[in-house]
């Protein structure tokens, strides 16, 4: 880890530290991912397990899949599954997973890609390892995030971002020690690839192990980071926190981190998922692979999917 990555980060642009007069938001609290598996029986950590709906807002549910190292044959992904309502932002940091829909679209997401699918009024899907990475076995590790739509567009018509890896924005800090690939929303006056129905921001940061990495955050923004692997400190007040941890920041216009000087040889550097989002503010009704407002359209949902009005699986 991570799939993509520069020799060189001193020859790329450079985020600048945040005006001084920027507040730098505090640490409001730290969090485990408990383990658990996902799908046919692949190993998930839940990033967002224990944190109240509201401290998420925009988001709905995070999780990180693997990293895990899989023998040959024992490769897995999801059955068919239906979405309404939200939007499942699928980053493969390493590995291959294979994408197909009732609406006949399809692909492959595979090493530093992004697949942003917007399920709005309802779609089936099935994301599975491809047969020869189910052969020959292999290295597997990504994320998957759910962004919640406001309720004037959780009825719009299914679509797709695919995001190669070649398109994401990749910068540095100052002094070259962190690189950062911006996936979606501004940053600094640099942008990512992703255009999102919901103002959110996306990076995939990787500091080197002693490097202090300022960012600049919009005060309107919620602001999170996952810790992936390695250890580190965060906010001035220097809170630890290492794999598997959220670590969610009160207000403010800036963020610190430091990585520590001392990583796993297993985890040599502080790999970190950091989203901000503006928050939508509505009532959010969630249960299983439906997001809505209120009880009532969960109950729709449910209903029209039973009666294959989200569409059905191919055959």
């Amino acid at each position: 880890m991570p799939a993509v990555t520069v020799e060189n980060p001193l020859t790329l642009p450079r985020v600048e530290a945040p005006p001084i007069e920027a507040t730098d938001r505090p640490v409001a609290g730290i969090t485990t991912a408990p383990r658990g598996f996902e799908g046919e029986g692949f190993p998930v950590r839940r990033a967002f397990q224990g944190v109240h709906q509201s401290d998420l807002d925009p988001f709905i549910h995070l999780d990180q899949i693997g990293e895990v190292e899989y023998a040959p044959g024992e490769p897995k992904g999801t059955p068919w599954h239906p979405h309404r309502g939200f939007e499942t932002v699928t980053y493969m940091i390493d590995g291959m997973l294979e994408h197909q829909d009732s609406n006949g679209g399809g692909g492959l997401i595979t090493n530093g890609d992004t697949q942003w699918m917007t399920a709005g009024a309802g779609i089936l899907h099935i994301e599975k390892p491809p047969e020869a990475l189910v052969v020959s076995g292999g290295l597997f590790h990504g994320f998957q995030l759910w962004v919640n739509l406001p309720s004037k567009d959780k009825f719009l018509a299914p679509k797709y971002q695919n995001l190669r890896a070649s398109e994401v924005a990749l910068l540095t800090s100052p002094d070259g020690g962190t690189l950062l690939r911006l996936i979606a929303g501004d940053m600094a006056g640099h942008h990512g690839p992703g255009a999102t129905r919901t103002p959110i921001t996306m990076l995939h940061a990787t500091l080197q192990p002693g490097a202090r990495l300022q960012l600049p955050w919009r005060p309107d923004f919620n602001a999170l980071m996952y810790v992936l692997n390695g250890d580190g400190r965060f906010g001035l007040e220097g809170a630890p926190a290492h794999m598997g941890q959220l670590v969610r920041f009160g207000a403010g216009g800036a963020m610190t981190i430091v990585a520590d000087e001392a990583q796993e040889s297993r985890s040599p550097t502080l790999d970190l998922l950091i989203l901000g989002g503006e928050p939508i503010g509505e009532p959010v009704a969630w249960y299983g692979p439906f997001v809505m407002n209120t009880h009532a359209e969960l109950a729709t949902a449910f209903d029209d999917y039973k009666k294959g009005r989200l569409g059905v699986i191919p055959g």
